[in-house]
């Protein structure tokens, strides 16, 4: 399957010349490619920002969401029909800031779906605020002084609640970044993907040279079912490293540990509601709202 079964053809992208995000979508289309995965079969989920927007620029069911609230309907429209892939993008202000609670215990319900996050260090939808990932000292036009706030590491709160899968990655390494988007898609259970991208317009501090410079390759000695080894690496600061960090194989998938799924394999969406069982869960209700 070609890359181009995902391109939606010539649309106005509303990205900054330059931006991340270019990348990651060329990226994400490239590894859904290598996986075959059916565009009718797949749902992109987003909230709101630039990274959110994503969704619209390439061909697939989209749920766009509120604020910081992408993890949820993603969860639920996967645990509704486990045969789709589900993939919740947006960025790290979205996801960890207004998203952070939701980010927290979508972790622990892992449901089969792979989060990628666009982590530019700053909020650029809304012209340049500090982002929970922004590194202190930077300086914008709210924090003037410099932020004074320790950076939001969602590596170390992943493995720390035992997510199925956690990586990182850097927009400007394609090859590499698609391993570990298609690694995160085939995974049965939560996947993190956190993904370094330079913002052009509005972070003149972290640049793609900067990332360069600032990072490097997990290689073999690293291994990921270590969960003790994964923390230490994700909180080491300077340089960053990059890869898998952590692999949980032995968790259930949320739809799996629902019960729904026990006796009927069929998709909820394809199951007709048992009237008699519908109308005593209603009763119930009524009666505990004060109704009859």
């Amino acid at each position: 399957m070609d890359a181009k079964t995902y391109d939606m053809g010539p649309i106005d992208i509303a990205w900054c010349p330059g931006c991340g995000n270019f990348s990651i979508r060329r990226i994400l289309m490239d590894a859904l490619a290598e996986l075959e995965v059916d565009p009718a079969h797949l749902v992109l989920v987003s909230g709101i920002g630039q990274a959110a927007k994503l969704p619209h620029y390439q061909k697939g069911h989209v749920f766009n969401g509120l604020h910081g609230r992408a993890l949820s309907p993603a969860t639920a429209i996967q645990t509704a029909d486990p045969s789709l892939t589900v993939v919740a993008v947006s960025g790290d202000g979205d996801m960890y800031g207004e998203g952070g609670n939701h980010f927290i215990h979508t972790i622990r319900r892992n449901p089969d779906i792979t989060n990628i996050v666009h982590d530019n260090m700053v909020y650029g939808l809304t012209k340049g605020q500090a982002s929970p990932t922004s590194r202190r000292g930077f300086k914008t036009p709210v924090q003037v002084g410099g932020v004074i706030l320790e950076p939001f590491n969602p590596l170390a709160v992943a493995i720390a609640l035992d997510a199925g899968l956690v990586a990182r990655g850097f927009a400007g390494h394609r090859e590499h970044t698609k391993e570990l988007i298609k690694q995160a898609i085939q995974y049965k259970g939560y996947a993190l993907v956190d993904l370094f991208q330079p913002c052009v317009t509005f972070n003149k501090l972290n640049t793609p040279q900067w990332f360069k410079e600032h990072t490097y390759m997990l290689d073999e000695s690293h291994d990921p079912t270590d969960r003790q080894a994964a923390f230490a690496r994700a909180v080491e600061t300077d340089p960053l490293p990059l890869g898998v960090f952590y692999v949980n194989r032995d968790k259930t998938p949320f739809h799996q540990n629902t019960g729904a799924y026990d006796t009927d394999e069929r998709p909820l969406s394809e199951r007709q509601p048992e009237a008699p069982v519908l109308r005593r869960l209603m009763e119930t209700f009524a009666c505990a709202s004060g109704g009859s």
